[in-house]
């Protein structure tokens, strides 16, 4: 009875495991194949990648993209860490009702939907000048309530008895932040990292509006560029969607230990 209820878990943990990986398998199939043979369903791989490769660099600037998505991706997550996370900090350390209140309105701002504030946000950006620029792909995502929230709740595990100790042995407030809680709070880090980096390397809504020049354009308008027009080259589409998936798909294996443990708010 117990070989039987351990077999059909194992089988139905396989089917599960199947489903989940059978649309990156298509997609690296797709890749590799003509178009028709991708409109007709062929699910084995072909030999018509380097045809694809060749079609998409001649078509799009991939490279320039890259290079692109990547640039705007690592500078929001750096600042947004350390922005996000003094926020969250100060938010619980330093704790009182007042700041209860300014939470409370910040966490009322995840209600808004954000194509409420694009077009005032586009005026004022223009207005600035910052079009086609870093700063303007990255402001409006520089911190977000649910990152503050998220390093609101790993302060409340900090030990505030090792806080006290290192103001009594003269730690300034900001040297206990960048040289003990940071240390401490690793897998939190690592959570928000993946989850700002995985947002801005997808991001596609806000850099279609900001980013006006060719030169400027993501991967994930590459992408929808490649949908445009009376016929649509499958093949290329699906490795353009490959190359686009790797970066976030590369940081979330690296990081996937460290962000079950900053999920679940779990301290070392």
């Amino acid at each position: 009875m117990i070989k039987a209820k351990r077999f059909l878990m194992y089988l139905f943990l396989c089917i599960v495991s199947f489903i989940s990986v059978f649309p990156l398998y298509w997609m690296v199939s797709a890749a590799t194949n003509k178009s028709a043979d991708v409109v007709s369903g062929r699910l084995i791989p072909g030999g018509n990648f380097m045809e694809n490769w060749r079609n998409l660099m001649a078509s799009q600037n991939v490279g320039g993209a890259f290079v692109n998505s990547f640039k705007y991706a690592a500078i929001l997550t750096i600042i947004s860490l350390v922005v996000s996370s003094l926020a969250g900090y100060g938010f619980e350390i330093y704790h009182d009702k007042a700041k209860d209140m300014v939470m409370s309105i910040i966490l009322l701002a995840m209600m808004v939907p954000f194509v409420a504030t694009m077009i005032p946000l586009f005026r004022m950006f223009s207005s600035a000048g910052w079009l086609n620029t870093t700063i303007g792909f990255i402001l409006p995502s520089i911190s977000t309530p649910f990152l503050i929230m998220m390093f609101r709740q790993s302060a409340r595990s900090f030990p505030h008895d090792i806080m006290e100790a290192a103001r009594i042995d003269g730690l300034s407030e900001i040297r206990i932040f960048f040289q003990m809680f940071i240390p401490t709070m690793r897998s939190t880090y690592a959570a928000a990292m993946t989850i700002t980096f995985m947002n801005a390397w997808n991001n596609y809504l806000w850099p279609k509006v900001i980013m006006t020049d060719a030169d400027s354009q993501t991967m994930p308008m590459v992408v929808a560029n490649l949908t445009q027009g009376y016929v649509t080259d499958y093949g290329m589409l699906m490795l353009a969607v490959l190359i686009c998936t790797l970066p976030t798909a590369i940081v979330f294996f690296c990081l996937q230990n460290a962000f079950a443990e900053g999920i679940t708010g779990a301290v070392k």
